[in-house]
């Protein structure tokens, strides 16, 4: 059975996975690029949003953990917020109809992607392998199209904090990777809200720091025989 992954999650050390007020001026909300500090640094991160390539002033523990993120991955099911800041139904507004991403012409998922919405909407295909899909009918019904759309290779929950939380609760997260950085933020989305006491059913597998974040990376507790 493929593996259900959340890989390279910034969190604040007061729990927030973003800022508050997510716009087109602040896609992560405020002050949330403060916890992506890290990721923009690396090579491989520049590489995938078609960024010009510097080879100075990043950590090479956290370059392997960028890579590692996307090893093995077929399909990645993320929440509408995460996919813009558009609100409502898509037809409703000018920018609803033409919103297609954060990421330009060519996202850098080049596979097929699920989002979780209440309104639904027909696929939108773009430059590199990628395709939007839209699911109206819930967690797990994404989680089983992108199983399918993987074709043997795992899936990735791309974000953002409600629809970890959705896996979380539903027991289906396989592996959970958080880079922890030394910031406060306030306010915005926590990532361990709503869950009954945190992330039942992973243990702690790998702490990793490196000069600018900690990695945690959480696994799936085994069963016993």
């Amino acid at each position: 059975m493929p593996a259900l992954r959340a890989h390279n999650l910034a969190v604040s050390l007061d729990g927030y996975l973003a800022g508050p007020r997510q716009s087109l001026d602040t896609p992560l909300g405020v002050g949330g690029e403060r916890l992506h500090g890290w990721a923009f640094a690396t090579p491989s991160f520049q590489r995938m949003h078609g960024l010009p390539v510097t080879a100075d002033g990043h950590d090479e523990v956290d370059e392997r953990f960028i890579v590692r993120g996307d090893e093995g991955i077929g399909a990645t099911v993320m929440g509408r917020n995460m996919f813009g800041p558009v609100r409502g139904p898509w037809e409703a507004t000018p920018e609803g109809r033409a919103w297609t991403g954060w990421w330009g012409d060519e996202p850098p998922y080049h596979h097929p992607v699920f989002v979780l919405t209440h309104h639904p909407r027909e696929p939108i295909t773009m430059k590199g392998g990628t395709t939007f899909h839209f699911v109206t009918d819930g967690p797990e019904a994404a989680l089983a199209q992108a199983v399918e759309a993987a074709a043997g290779l795992d899936v990735r929950i791309g974000g953002g904090a409600d629809t970890v939380q959705q896996y979380l609760r539903a027991g289906l997260v396989d592996e959970l990777h958080l880079a922890i950085a030394p910031v406060l933020l306030g306010g915005g989305e926590r990532l361990f809200d709503h869950l009954d006491g945190g992330p039942a059913g992973l243990d702690v597998a790998e702490v990793v720091p490196s000069s600018t974040v900690t990695h945690v990376r959480l696994t799936r507790t085994p069963a016993w025989p």
